[in-house]
C-alpha cells in the first residue's frame, strides 16, 4: 500500500497544504487543501473518503474536488465520518447556501456523493484494504484511522488530545508508521489543551503509553506553519537529535507533503 501525504499542515501559507493522505489511487483520509495538488484523473479515482472529523482544514476541498470532477464518474463517492460530522457537512457545507447539495445532486437516486456512517472502533474492507476507526478527543466527534492491505498499518492519530484508549489499541495493532499531530508549541500549551490539540509536553507525556519494544517511526503532522521549527526544536530535546539514532528513545521525523511511504 502506498501512502501519498498530500497536506499535513495545521494551516496554509505558500507551500503548506492541510490535511489529506492518498491511499494507492482510491482512498483518500481526509480532504483538506493538498487535495488539490491532484490531477483532474487523479481526482476521479478516488471512490472513497474516510473523514476524521468536520474541521475545515480536514475537509475544505471536498466540495470543491466533488464540483470538480463529478461529470467524469458514474458512480458516487462515498464519503465515511461519525454521525456528527456528516451532520455538520450536511447543516454547513453541502447545505444549498454554502455548497450545493451533492448527496441529492444530480437526483437522490443517482448523487454524486453519499455518506456512510461510522463508529469509532468500526472495521471496513474496501478496496483491498482494512480500514478502522480509531478514538480521537477533540472538540468535535473525531476518530483516527489505521489502514493496511494485509500487512503492517499506517496509523493516523487525527485530531486529539490527551488519548489513553487510542494508545490502548495503537499497542495491539502492528504499525509500520504512526503520524500523530503537535499543533502548536509548547509556548501555547495552554491553548493547545483547550483547543484539545498536542503541544510537544504534551505528546511527550502521550509517547510514553507507546510500546517502545518495536521503535516504529513517529512521524509529525499539522504543525503551525510559523511554529513548525519551534515544535520541531521542542520535540527534539526529548525525542533524541536524529532519526535511527539507537541512543535516542524515539524516532521521531517531520512530515511534509510530497512524501510518498510503502507500507
Amino acid at each position: 500500500m502506498q501512502v501519498r501525504v498530500l497536506g499535513c499542515s495545521g494551516a496554509i501559507a505558500k507551500g503548506c497544504r492541510t490535511t489529506s493522505f492518498l491511499l494507492d489511487e482510491q482512498i483518500l483520509i481526509d480532504a483538506g487543501t493538498g487535495v488539490g495538488d491532484l490531477t483532474l484523473d487523479e481526482m476521479a479515482a478516488v471512490d472513497h473518503v474516510f473523514l476524521t472529523h468536520s474541521h475545515l482544514d480536514h475537509v475544505a476541498a471536498l466540495p470543491l474536488m466533488v464540483d470538480a470532477i463529478a461529470a467524469r464518474r458514474t458512480q458516487p463517492i462515498t464519503i465515511y465520518a461519525l454521525k456528527g460530522t456528516i451532520r455538520a457537512l450536511k447543516q454547513h457545507i453541502f447545505n444549498n447556501v454554502i455548497w450545493p447539495d451533492f448527496s441529492v445532486i444530480p437526483t437522490a437516486a443517482a448523487p454524486f456523493i453519499r455518506f456512510q456512517e461510522i463508529t469509532c472502533g468500526q472495521i471496513l474492507q474496501l478496496s483491498g484494504k482494512t480500514i478502522e476507526a480509531l478514538p480521537a478527543v477533540h472538540t468535535v466527534p473525531a476518530v483516527g484511522y489505521a489502514a493496511s492491505d494485509g500487512g503492517r498499518c499506517w496509523v493516523f492519530t487525527g485530531d486529539t488530545e490527551r488519548n489513553a484508549a487510542f494508545w490502548k489499541r495503537f499497542n495491539q495493532l502492528d504499525a509500520a508508521m504512526l503520524v500523530i499531530e503537535t499543533a502548536f508549541s509548547n509556548r501555547e500549551k495552554d491553548l493547545a489543551k483547550l483547543s484539545l490539540h498536542l503541544s510537544p509536553q504534551a505528546l511527550a507525556q502521550e509517547l510514553e503509553y507507546m510500546d517502545h519494544s518495536r521503535k516504529t517511526p513517529i512521524y509529525i503532522t499539522h504543525t503551525k506553519p510559523s511554529e513548525t521549527d519551534l515544535i520541531m526544536a521542542e520535540i527534539a530535546a526529548f525525542g533524541g537529535p536524529q532519526p535511527n539514532d539507537q541512543t535516542s528513545k524515539h524516532d521521531i521525523r517531520w512530515l511534509q507533503a510530497g512524501q510518498l511511504f510503502d507500507i
